[in-house]
């Protein structure tokens, strides 16, 4: 079980690991546990309009995406330019001595492969996570993220987050609580 009890406490320490893109739009800020979230979340969404997709390991996909960064830290664009990483080793570490090592490992070659429609859905998931907060911040008064969002928009792959994509573009951000007074 003490392995177990690590791996939990090291996947739980995302929350204290920051998206480190922030820095560079000027505004806005994320932990990588909050980002998962809404990967997953919006994941939820994405396999209810595409009902040939796989659930369960669609939403394991996004629960797992971003767990090497407990080791290595949220790589932004810049950083990637000059910084290699080892994300293999950093994962190989976090999962040894558990008994379903080999799964996460795979959940995580899959998404990073991105062939299977599962991994497209996540990945697609995980771009529309970083829209929703950059249209957040475009509303309030941002300009930054205008730039940022056709560059998000440009790396979707399913057609499903493609017409979601256009549709959250469309809708301000607090237009789900305003209709309900105005």
């Amino acid at each position: 079980m003490k392995p177990i009890s690590h791996f939990i406490f090291e996947a739980l320490f995302l929350k204290q690991i920051p998206r480190s893109g922030y820095q560079f739009l000027g505004a806005g800020r994320e932990s990588v546990a909050e980002h998962v979230y809404a990967t997953t979340l919006i994941a939820f969404v994405l396999s209810r309009l595409e009902p040939k997709a796989d659930t369960e390991r669609l939403l394991t996909l996004c629960l797992f995406h971003d767990l090497p960064e407990a080791r290595i830290g949220d790589m932004n664009y810049v950083q990637k330019r000059y910084v290699q990483t080892d994300e293999k080793a950093a994962l190989a570490d976090a999962l040894s001595d558990l008994p379903f090592q080999a799964e996460i490992e795979a959940l995580l070659s899959e998404f990073n492969a991105g062939d299977t429609l599962e991994a497209r859905l996540a990945r697609d998931a995980d771009q529309l996570a970083l829209l929703v907060d950059l249209k957040s911040l475009r509303d309030i008064g941002y300009r930054s993220p205008q730039e940022w969002l056709p560059h998000v928009v440009q790396r979707l792959q399913t057609q499903t987050a493609k017409d979601l994509a256009q549709e959250l573009l469309r809708t301000p951000r607090d237009q789900w609580w305003l209709r309900l007074f105005y």
